[in-house]
């Protein structure tokens, strides 16, 4: 996810030091909130620097679905070594374009569902939710969303995998009426953002009743300024999971630092970063657990994940369901 990054933006994440000339430079291609101050990057740099001689720079370039969009246009002379960032929404389409290579990884995992995907490997998972104010309005259901006054910001799917991500849960919760779905929520929204920060940081400014975020969300807020005025709101529907992957690319021009960086991703030392940076739940979890106020946190009963080709496959349709809906 990409919490705190709604207090901020960051372009290019660089070491305080400058690389030495002879250091070898592993290139990761990442989104905005990842690299910003109080995302997982800083301390995901000085954690496999300390172990790879080398220097890590992160490239943010968006959000998810905008970095495939990027990596998509450079083709094989792109400087990335690692792609890191995307979800099982956009995996299919990015092995289709022949610039990722296997990661040789048998990961042991603790997500809510079975890994063997040999290209791309999970660092973090969630559901998505809408998240609104304690006292504010409650729907229970995208039809009771769309029934009130409740207002809401939603990302863009073109641009963003929590945009993209609520498609695919609007689709596997409604299938052939997810087009009627989207026309009677027109009136509730009233933005759609290119990434999730964006939103977030117009959600935080009280420009809506609910935002599109995750279900972890409001963890950040307890443990972070022991605030729980924000509650993530539970769906008849079920809830659409987020599993957050990387890659690594076939023309990386730092190889073995990529699969070396891969195999420390799923390590204590980036795995225990992630809860309170980034604020999903780890896909290993640490052995003392995650710390106070992760508990009272909302668990879906049900939980909704199309596999990546069905996604793929349905990903331009509904776009163009959901664009021509909010444009009548």
């Amino acid at each position: 996810m990409r919490f705190a990054a709604a207090l901020a933006s960051a372009g290019l994440f660089i070491s305080a030091g400058m690389a030495h000339a002879d250091t070898p430079v592993l290139t990761i291609y990442t989104y905005d909130s990842f690299t910003s101050e109080w995302g997982p990057g800083p301390a995901v740099k000085t954690a496999f620097e300390a172990e790879c001689a080398c220097t890590v720079q992160f490239v943010a370039a968006g959000d998810g679905a905008a970095l495939l969009a990027r990596l998509q246009m450079e083709g094989s002379t792109s400087d990335a070594d690692i792609l890191l960032g995307l979800d099982t929404n956009l995996t299919a389409a990015a092995k289709a374009t022949g610039l990722f290579a296997p990661h040789g990884v048998t990961p042991d995992v603790d997500l809510p569902l079975a890994w063997d995907d040999p290209v791309f490997l999970p660092y973090d998972w969630s559901h998505f939710a809408m998240i609104g104010r304690v006292g504010g309005p409650t729907p229970a259901s995208f039809r009771e969303l769309a029934a009130s006054d409740a207002s809401v910001i939603i990302m863009d799917p073109r641009s963003s995998t929590p945009g993209l991500g609520l498609l695919m849960w609007v689709k596997a919760a409604y299938g052939d009426e997810a087009a009627q779905v989207w026309a009677d929520l027109r009136d509730n929204i009233v933005t759609v953002t290119p990434g999730w920060s964006e939103g977030w940081g117009l959600f935080l400014k009280g420009e809506s009743d609910l935002v599109l975020s995750y279900a972890t969300s409001p963890a950040y807020n307890i443990v972070v300024e022991n605030d729980h005025s924000l509650q993530a709101l539970p769906f008849d529907e079920g809830h659409y999971m987020q599993v957050e992957v990387a890659a690594k690319l076939a023309g990386a021009r730092q190889p073995e630092l990529a699969d070396a960086f891969l195999r420390f991703m799923l390590t204590p030392a980036f795995q225990s970063v992630i809860p309170e940076t980034n604020w999903m739940y780890p896909a290993v979890m640490p052995e003392g657990g995650l710390g106070a106020g992760w508990d009272d946190l909302l668990r879906p009963a049900t939980s909704l994940l199309l596999p990546e080709d069905e996604a793929q496959a349905l990903r331009g349709p509904a776009v163009d369901e959901w664009r021509d809906a909010l444009a009548q």
